[in-house]
């Protein structure tokens, strides 16, 4: 038994019955149970309780022993002056500054169910999957379990995003050239090629995007790729970047995007000239910010392809068999659950507009994504049929199971309790 789990068993009333009794033989009606304290202090607040019919209103503390009081230091800390009942699982030792204060001490062994215990600990002891594995039940999700998963998700991606605003004064397009960088670079690239975007001032991508020619050279300069040109278009891609960087001071700092693990439709080089030529578009941040439903995001990426020197290469001066690299529907869909949607959902948010529904439908409108982490979750049952369900599951996996953090768990809520 942990302290943790013995506040979450207080908080949603666990008990095999309700007829409290403090140590000493008294009768303890439990009106509120208080409000969950995350923060330092006492673990529940605001409590209410009627003890030989004395109402008493305050804040409760919980320990697995009576002992932890004195190695909690409690007695010393002013934030447990206004604590109106001790509870504990097990009464070991008395202490003397809370019988002075006729402050009741509430044993709980008798009230709380062994097998709940059992469970809780081989949860957190399992190396399975997900800690519930073997007890799983696909009917125990609640309802609004995705969708709440999903605007928590938003929320705390939305405050990365915030924070970007602020350092860029709030400038949304370059903020999605960043997001977009990061997404083209999976895995692998992803910081690199965010750091590629960050290191350049907007205003130049703005005054050159019209020409994916040199925005695809200032990205590979910049990747350190242009140094030694070994055929005829490297040598065009180098004196457009030498011509740019002059123009607009560029420092000579280089980042290497990394080839290894990579398949080649993943490599930097394709990714790199697919991000150049999606921002030849004009107006784009308000195009998908106009965008109402999945077509209309998809008509977006649809056309977008490598330049034509990748129609028959993967690196540079090696050629390869004739095939030109579009991105793929499951490119596209990454893009617009990892970037768009999250950046839709900051804008709107940031302009006071009630966007959330809207949102949500378009997360059910995109096919679910296909990965490990889904694979396991389908072998338990679970039917994921888009990529509401699927974000959702992927979120909830990171956030809660690989934690094990199954007391916050809407669905180990449950499977505990049977």
């Amino acid at each position: 038994m942990t302290e943790k789990l013995l506040q979450y068993l207080w908080n949603y009333k666990v008990f095999k019955n309700f007829n409290f009794k403090d140590i000493e033989g008294n009768s303890v009606e439990i009106i509120h149970f208080g409000k969950w304290n995350k923060n330092a202090g006492p673990d529940f607040l605001d409590a209410k309780i009627k003890i030989n019919g004395l109402l008493l209103a305050g804040n409760i503390e919980l320990h697995v022993r009576s002992s932890d009081w004195i190695f909690h230091n409690h007695s010393q800390d002013p934030n447990y002056q206004n604590i109106i009942l001790h509870v504990v699982l097990q009464h070991d030792i008395e202490i003397q500054e809370l019988t002075g204060k006729h402050i009741p001490t509430l044993e709980l062994k008798n009230h709380i169910d062994e097998n709940i215990i059992l469970k809780y600990e081989k949860l957190i002891t399992g190396n399975e999957f997900i800690a519930c594995e073997n007890i799983f039940n696909p009917k125990k999700v609640p309802v609004n379990f995705h969708e709440e998963n999903i605007l928590k998700k938003l929320d705390e991606k939305s405050e990365e995003l915030e924070q970007s605003l602020i350092r860029y004064k709030n400038n949304f397009e370059a903020v999605l050239f960043h997001s977009f960088a990061y997404s083209f670079g999976l895995k692998v690239n992803a910081h690199i090629f965010r750091q590629i975007a960050e290191s350049l001032d907007y205003s130049i991508i703005n005054k050159i995007r019209q020409n994916p020619l040199q925005l695809e050279a200032l990205l590979f300069g910049i990747s350190g790729w242009l140094e030694t040109p070994q055929d005829g278009q490297m040598k065009i891609w180098k004196r457009e970047f030498d011509f740019i960087k002059a123009k607009f001071s560029i420092s000579d700092l280089k980042f290497h995007p990394k080839f290894l693990r990579l398949r080649p439709q993943n490599f930097p080089t394709i990714r790199l000239s697919q991000l150049a030529d999606l921002y030849k578009h004009q107006h784009l941040f308000s195009k998908i910010m106009e965008a109402k439903n999945a077509n209309q995001l998809y008509n977006i990426f649809r056309a977008i392809k490598a330049s034509e020197y990748w129609d028959f290469h993967f690196n540079f001066g090696n050629i390869s068999k004739v095939q030109p690299k579009t991105l793929s529907k499951d490119f596209i869909n990454l893009l617009i659950l990892n970037t768009v949607l999250p950046l839709k959902y900051t804008y709107h948010k940031y302009h006071r507009e009630e966007i959330a529904d809207e949102i949500i439908e378009l997360y059910k409108t995109v096919s679910a994504e296909k990965n490990t982490i889904i694979k396991s979750w389908e072998k338990l049952g679970l039917n994921i049929t888009n990529a509401l369900e699927s974000q959702s599951m992927i979120y909830h996996h990171k956030t809660r199971c690989e934690v094990k953090n199954c007391l916050a768990c809407s669905i180990g809520f449950k499977l505990l309790k049977e």
